[in-house]
């Protein structure tokens, strides 16, 4: 999948997005935000190590977000098994130096789209941290809906968070 935005692009990462995926992932606000899986401090080993992964997956699920020619961030669409087959669950991030310009939500929306036109899929949802209002907005603006508030979900930073569950339907 390549998608060129207004914004940004979203395309399969490739082994020279190490160093920017290492400077950029190896942010304590950004860790905050997503699951313990995201190290801290990030290295370039554990960007080379993602990179790795990421490009061997068969089909792709983790996918590059190319900000003014760098990688500046990730989403991942991890599809359903089973009954929950027609579904899937979608995570990102973006470097810091890029919040607020309204770019993961057009990746969010052309991401979501891209897959409910491509794949027999019904469902997406996400799950965040309650704290993370940030997030939840790019999701409302993606049009995701809020579905519920999962109490004492997590635990991120020794902190016992909820977690707000959106999801857009087909």
């Amino acid at each position: 999948m390549q998608l060129v935005l207004e914004r940004s692009t979203v395309r399969p990462w490739r082994l020279d997005d190490a160093e920017s995926l290492a400077t950029h992932a190896n942010n304590r606000k950004v860790w905050l935000a997503v699951r313990d899986a995201f190290p801290h401090p990030y290295t370039i080993n554990d960007a080379h190590e993602f990179i790795c992964q990421a490009t061997l997956e068969q089909p792709a699920t983790r996918f590059c977000v190319e900000v003014d020619g760098i990688a500046a961030g990730g989403i991942g669409v991890h599809p359903g098994q089973d009954v929950h087959r027609h579904t899937a669950t979608v995570g990102y991030w973006l470097a810091e130096a890029f919040w607020g310009r309204g770019i993961m939500t057009e990746v969010v929306t052309a991401v979501t789209d891209f897959c409910f036109d491509n794949f027999p899929l019904r469902r997406i949802s996400a799950e965040v941290f309650a704290n993370n209002f940030a997030s939840a907005r790019v999701l409302e603006k993606a049009g995701f809906s809020f579905e519920g508030r999962l109490k004492n979900n997590v635990i991120k930073d020794g902190e016992i968070l909820d977690s707000l569950l959106y999801a857009r339907t087909k």
